[in-house]
């Protein structure tokens, strides 16, 4: 290391305490990167790479970006998992004796991002932490820009615990105390639970966290002592510690929420087309953020769920009132986000003009919100703090319209500061001086181009253009710097003009800067207050959206009910009718019980609607428990303590898994964790093998939901022999898909009525899908022997492969063309065509002969 410079030598001592991070080194005005992280980042960010000497033989890879940029490239590498470790110069150059001192501030890694720009408004930024301790494992799931922390415990470790951290869709996995980590893509880190602080948990919460068991202190001491060792800094926005028990909300596991689109598409991992795309009319970055976490857990709790519903029941019926409550909401900046900012000491003057503007629009909301005939939203109103006296405090100390930076005054309002204003005025007074002392000397030398100007360098100066030296009066002035076209000029008083002014500016800008931080940590000092502010606002904002969504599209209150029923009259898939013309959409009614109507046995055709039939149910049931209104007629339903899917195919690569073990996979969780008030969804059980195979597996499931759990089940299945378990089975209804064959052609009805299919149109199907008539006619001659027994009567014992084999033995004796005659007739030409001696003239000509041939018959 001695071969290298002082700089290099300080940036490999550095870089050696974060070997798994980006470096971002300051250098002057731009971060720089060196060896191995330059190479990298310079393929990452796609970024010139150079290189510079630092002492050794050969050039040092470096490349870099420039410091008002950086957030930018740094988003960019969170973006990819990676982390950034932000090394800034903290001693001033012009007093550094040597190498200028440089420390790492902050540690930046996709789940301690901050700010807004960073982040999307409406999406939270988790990082979750999970320590496993005497059979149990703790959950803490923390958003760093907001300070929400949530904190359960579950049974277990390893893999089976990794459902409940995922739900919070973390982007960073913290680990304490496993002795085999769960399988994860996810970025994560390793915490050694014998170098934490025991009693983190205690200093930075008190008597929230006095409950907590060994293994949720465990969580929250492992996420405190990673956010402190990268962040180094305060946490104190952190402070509102949430417990919760996870059978206190409806559960899904990964799979049945991917299945479900509720916060976004299988297809392409996007937000429009899922449950959160179709009922997100919030207005605030939090009430969007908080419509997720209500999507993501519904609720099994019979009072709070009436609670909401009479709330959104009330907004519904008042859509001049709704609209005002619209609009309030719609002043409101991020107060969440705002908050966690200024407790960082991120937040700049705008920043507080945004809070300032926020919180303005708070008496008018109470007032609007205590009109409606909600007991629930009268209640939120009346715990909304108006924070007035931070209103006027802002009011009085900052602008209206403050610059983005700190550090370059005009913030501070006048007259908040006496000895400030005293500063201004002499600036003010400086300056008319000097604007007084130009037009003085333009008089006195009559020279009228003559000007004052001003740089960094020389300070003030007076310009004389060359055309006009012969007129500069002599001895009036001292020379100061020679330009190309002009002189400039200095003058003992203007010298000490100068010197006043700048020195007046000077501790003007630094006064201002020390009275704006003064403002923002008065303000932190009441975080805890605008946080609970901003809970009430995100939940008021939230109930407006769901009666928005309501009014709009036509939904119904539904109603809950003890006896186990589940009746949903005209109920319609809510994000497919929103995609399609409303009118056109065909509604279906469902009606399920515990003991006659158990488990639903779904036939029909493919495309004929079966699947979203099976889906629009448990998006109803999701709506339903988050206290929204639902697409249906009516609905009388059941509180579901879980929900289980399978519906779809696809493989998991990855894993190692085909597409047939995915579906067991599936099918097997859900069979292990449903209990009576769970709701199954299974569509085609078994199609991955072979069909007695299959219809064996798909028999036996439907057994042990009948036998075993009692869970009511929807069951889509192409095993028409599957049709006759009604007749042995109790709790078993079968009911169809419909659809007509009219002239040969299939039409589908995308109905739900009772009964089974009379057939499953598999050849229309592929004719829909315009496969070759051969293999349609084909299809349909082999079905007819299937049918009549042929393939499969032991008295001809004649297998299906013979029965396959025999036409094939006919084809090959008289080959069957696919072509015309006329076809053919120019496939025969093109054959006996010679190409080298054919000329581009001949060719067009063939061509369109060909063309005109083909268009006539």
């Amino acid at each position: 290391m001695e071969q290298y410079t002082p700089m290099i030598q300080q940036y490999l001592a550095i870089k050696k305490d974060y070997p798994d991070t980006f470096l971002f080194f300051r250098l002057g005005d731009f971060y720089e990167l060196f060896f191995d992280d330059a190479i990298l980042a310079s393929r990452e960010l796609e970024i010139t790479l150079t290189g510079r000497g630092g002492g050794g033989d050969e050039k040092i890879p470096m490349c870099g970006v420039p410091h008002h940029a950086a957030d930018g490239y740094i988003a960019e590498l969170l973006k990819k998992g990676h982390k950034v470790a932000v090394c800034e110069q903290v001693e001033d150059p012009k007093e550094a004796k040597g190498v200028v001192r440089r420390e790492v501030t902050r540690v930046i890694t996709p789940g301690t991002m901050m700010e807004g720009k960073w982040l999307t408004d409406k999406e939270n930024n988790y990082m979750a932490a999970l320590a496993s301790l005497d059979g149990r494992t703790g959950i803490a799931a923390c958003d760093m820009s907001t300070g929400e922390l949530y904190i359960t415990s579950v049974i277990g470790e390893g893999d089976s615990v990794l459902d409940e951290a995922l739900q919070y869709r973390p982007k960073e996995l913290v680990f304490v105390g496993f002795s085999a980590l769960p399988k994860t893509a996810l970025p994560f880190t390793v915490v050694d639970r014998n170098h934490m602080n025991a009693f983190a948990v205690d200093e930075q919460y008190g008597e929230q966290a006095k409950d907590l068991d060994l293994a949720m202190r465990a969580a929250v001491n492992g996420l405190l002592f990673y956010i402190g060792t990268t962040q180094k800094r305060s946490l104190s926005h952190m402070r509102l510690l949430k417990r919760y028990e996870a059978n206190q909300y409806l559960q899904m596991d990964g799979f049945s929420r991917r299945n479900l689109e509720l916060t976004e598409t299988i297809r392409d991992k996007a937000k429009k087309g899922s449950l959160l795309w179709l009922l997100d009319r919030t207005q605030t970055a939090m009430g969007g953020r908080l419509l997720r976490r209500w999507i993501e857990r519904p609720l099994l709790r019979q009072e709070e769920l009436d609670a909401r519903l009479e709330a959104v029941e009330a907004l519904k019926s008042d859509l001049l009132l709704r609209a005002d409550i619209r609009e309030s909401l719609d002043r409101v900046y991020d107060l969440e986000r705002l908050a966690g900012r200024i407790s960082y000491g991120n937040a700049n003057a705008r920043d507080l003009i945004q809070l300032r503007h926020s919180l303005e629009a708070v008496p008018e909301l109470k007032r609007l919100l205590t009109q409606t005939e909600s007991r629930v939203l009268a209640d939120i109103a009346q715990g909304m703090d108006e924070c007035t006296d931070l209103v006027s405090l802002l009011h009085t100390a900052l602008v209206d319209d403050p610059p983005i930076s700190v550090r370059e005054g005009g913030m501070i309002r006048s007259g908040y500061d006496e000895y400030l204003d005293k500063l201004h005025s002499a600036s003010r007074d400086g300056k008319t001086w000097i604007a007084q002392l130009e037009q003085g000397e333009r008089e006195a030398s009559g020279i009228r181009s003559l000007k004052v100007g001003f740089n960094k360098v020389f300070g003030y100066y007076i310009e004389v253009s060359k055309a006009n030296i012969a007129n500069v009066p002599a001895g009036r002035y001292e020379r100061k710097q020679t330009l190309t076209n002009a002189e400039r000029y200095i003058t003992p008083e203007l010298k000490e003009r100068e010197a006043l002014i700048l020195e007046a500016e000077e501790k003007m800008t630094e006064l201002e800067y020390q009275l704006f931080v003064a403002v923002r940590s008065e303000i932190a000092l009441h975080i805890p207050r605008l946080q609970s502010l901003a809970e009430r606002i995100a939940s008021v904002d939230v109930l407006q959206a769901f009666a928005t969504v309501s009014d709009e599209r036509g939904f119904i209150r539904p109603q809950f009910t003890n006896a186990g029923e589940y009746v949903i009259t005209e109920g319609r898939h809510p994000v497919v009718e929103a995609v399609l013309d409303r009118e056109k959409y065909v509604a279906n009614d469902v009606q399920m019980d515990h003991s006659n109507r158990l488990v639903l046995l779904i036939t029909g055709p493919n495309m004929a609607g079966k699947s979203t039939y099976m889906r629009q149910i448990a998006l109803i049931t999701v709506m339903a428990q988050i206290g929204c209104f639902v697409p249906a007629k009516e609905a009388k339903l059941s509180l579901v303590d879980q929900i289980f899917t399978r519906i779809g195919a696809a493989d998991d690569l990855v894993g190692g898994h085909s597409t047939f073990m995915v579906e067991m996979l599936e099918t097997r969780h859900a069979l292990q964790k449903a209990t009576e008030r769970s709701l199954i969804l299974l569509d085609e059980i078994g199609r991955g093998t072979s069909t007695y195979d299959g219809m064996a597996l798909a028999q036996a499931v439907i057994e042990y939901i009948c036998q075993k759990i009692g869970a009511k089940t929807l069951f889509s299945t192409h095993y028409h022999e599957l049709t006759g378990l009604t007749d042995t089975l109790s709790g078993v209804v079968n009911v169809n898909a419909r659809c007509e064959e009219r002239d040969g052609k299939l039409l589908f009805l995308h109905k739900i009525e009772e009964g089974r299919a009379d057939k499953s149109y598999g050849i229309h199907v592929a004719e829909l899908a315009e496969m070759p008539v051969w293999v349609i006619d084909r299809a349909r001659s082999i079905l007819s022997g299937l049918e009549a027994g042929t393939a499969m009567s032991t008295d001809t014992q004649m297998s299906l492969e013979a029965l396959w084999a025999a036409p094939v033995a006919a084809v090959r004796e008289e080959p069957v063309s696919l072509l015309s005659e006329e076809e053919e007739a120019i496939l025969a030409d093109l054959r006996e065509l010679d190409l080298n001696s054919t000329t581009p003239m001949d060719a067009m000509m063939k061509l369109f002969a060909w063309k005109q041939q083909l268009k006539k018959n």
